[in-house]
């Protein structure tokens, strides 16, 4: 049998790589209606969100790997996520979104070493790299892991430029090629690119990096690269929510719920996500009394919030959820710059945001995951 490809599509946190890949599947259904692509989510924290979203728009198989990252402490599950979907699925391409803390070099050695052990099961189709051109110099300066997931790809796509100026887009530019990189880019459509520009790019880096590291020692930068990978984690901090109790069926209140989601200092917060049962009206970041909420039968819904911006997604009845927020009405990760998670774990506790409507405000725990 062919080999399955393996694209990696990697960025910091709230760069739109999520967007971008169910922004994909439409057009490669479209070529080919019985096409399957599967993927493998990784994610700080212990509530699958971003999997939920990928099943709810017919990703033919998701396997999320949660509280850790894919390049260090969960590497070694990556060969049974994947032998899983080959073994279940035998998906068309496989997609491995990374955590917006991963070191991409990492995971093509440990793909590389997989297609070896498997007979060549698969094969490492590239990397690409998703930059939020709006916030990106934001926290390029001082996380070491933006800038090498900027550097170590084959492609890098520029989201949210759309709401920039050329400066902007020219001033980002600069940056990465600070890097001393000649990386291909691309701009995306709010999150869209030719499925085209994405797959079948024959990655450079997958093909260097195999060669290079096989023949030879690693030099003493790499290996001062490689003992900082291990720590890149604590460039972010991540509070895990739970809000439990009421009547059956009982919502969170989406006033207060809204106060958290307007309050938030993009300096601090980086993603917000939760899957929760909503009482009143879930009102996305662009949408007001002038422009509301389209009307729609359901009460749960999947939240995405990053730098101050937020979407509500419906959750179907017959959607089944994942296990870690199934009949609760509020799961939620919140994944802070790091020295931040002690504060708002207290702001979250002492704050009245996240309350059941109607009697009693429900029991709420928050704790400090990482």
């Amino acid at each position: 049998m062919a080999p399955i490809p393996i694209t990696i599509i990697t960025g910091f946190l709230g760069s739109g790589k999520t967007t971008l890949i169910l922004n994909l599947l439409p057009q490669l259904k479209a070529k080919n209606p019985d096409y399957k692509l599967a993927l493998i989510k990784n994610e700080f924290g212990d509530l699958a969100v971003d999997s939920q979203l990928a099943s709810s728009a017919a990703v033919s198989g998701v396997r999320e790997l949660l509280n850790g990252c894919i390049c260090c402490n969960l590497v070694g599950q990556l060969d049974v996520a994947l032998e899983e979907l080959r073994s279940t699925i035998n998906p068309d391409r496989i997609v491995i979104e990374t955590s917006g803390s991963a070191f991409p070099a990492t995971l093509v050695f440990e793909i590389n070493r997989l297609a070896r052990e498997t007979g060549g099961a698969y094969v490492l189709d590239g990397v690409l790299s998703a930059i939020d051109v709006e916030n990106w110099k934001g926290y390029e300066d001082t996380s070491w892991t933006a800038r090498n997931q900027a550097r170590y790809t084959d492609l890098i796509v520029f989201n949210k430029w759309e709401t920039c100026d050329e400066l902007r887009f020219d001033e980002v530019l600069d940056r990465v090629g600070d890097l001393e990189v000649e990386t291909p880019w691309v701009k995306s459509r709010k999150g869209w690119v030719e499925a085209d520009l994405i797959f079948g790019i024959d990655g450079g880096l997958a093909r260097d990096l195999t060669e290079e590291h096989t023949k030879r020692e690693p030099s003493s930068h790499e290996k001062h690269d490689h003992g900082h990978q291990h720590d890149h984690q604590t460039e972010v901090e991540v509070l895990s929510v739970e809000l439990t109790g009421g009547a059956k069926g009982a919502g969170v209140d989406a006033g207060k719920l809204l106060s958290l989601l307007k309050a938030a200092p993009k300096d601090e917060v980086y993603r917000i996500k939760s899957v929760l049962t909503v009482s009143g009206t879930a009102r996305d970041s662009d949408q007001d009394d002038a422009n509301p909420t389209p009307p729609h039968d359901s009460s749960r819904f999947i939240l995405n919030w990053a730098f101050g911006r937020w979407t509500f997604t419906p959750v179907s009845d017959t959607t089944a959820e994942h296990e870690s927020s199934d009949r609760i009405p509020l799961r939620m990760t919140i994944i802070l710059a790091r020295y931040a998670g002690g504060k708002w774990k207290k702001k979250i506790e002492e704050g009245g945001f996240l309350q059941l409507d109607g009697e009693g405000t429900g029991a709420l725990a928050v704790n400090k995951i990482l």
